[in-house]
């Protein structure tokens, strides 16, 4: 818990301490109650594990389903309209801003067929993914990439790469270091924002 809370302190110069991490921070309390609803996921009480899910959107604004698979020290900075599906996976350091979909293509079409099946993107370690951005379909975004405002990706996307727009498409690459709201000043500076 102390290595989560101190990896947002470092992602974020809006948080000022551990405890009002814990105690205001909607993206901290949903990944709290994410750990609780999958353990109970895990356990086939399906439906507990929703009612926890469910609350947690009740209380946080924040909706993950309980079989999706988070590693460690996930940022979900803001929060407010982030879905997470249930088949979505994402990495070590992944940093997810405000109205943000890791979702299906067309989940209300022909929904028998896909049950059990991968429907939702993998987000590789150290991902940012800025605000408003669909992520859709069975992707992989992969390390240290970083996916711009209100970006629309609906194709894998390589190691580094920066990915801009509707479609998305990759402007360039990053360092791999944190940058936030993914969009970067060498983006800008090399003319490739539009």
């Amino acid at each position: 818990m102390n290595d989560f809370l101190q990896s947002i302190i470092d992602r974020d110069p809006a948080a000022k301490s551990k405890l009002s991490l814990i105690l205001t921070y909607p993206g901290v309390k949903a990944i709290l109650f994410h750990k609780i609803a999958n353990f109970f996921a895990i356990a086939k009480f399906d439906l507990i594990a929703r009612i926890i899910s469910q609350l947690s959107r009740f209380l946080t604004g924040i909706e993950i389903h309980p079989k999706a698979k988070i590693g460690k020290n996930l940022f979900i900075d803001h929060g407010m309209g982030v879905v997470i599906g249930e088949t979505s996976e994402i990495g070590d350091n992944v940093t997810i801003y405000h109205m943000v979909t890791l979702g299906g293509i067309a989940p209300s079409i022909n929904s028998d067929s896909q049950r059990e099946i991968k429907r939702h993107p993998t987000l590789m370690d150290n991902v940012v993914i800025g605000s408003g951005a669909q992520i859709l379909g069975p992707v992989i975004i992969g390390k240290n990439a970083k996916v711009g405002a209100n970006a629309v990706v609906t194709k894998n996307v390589p190691d580094n790469a920066v990915m801009i727009g509707i479609p998305a498409r990759n402007v360039g690459t990053t360092s791999g270091e944190f940058k936030p709201y993914a969009v970067t000043e060498d983006s800008k500076e090399n003319g490739n924002e539009k």
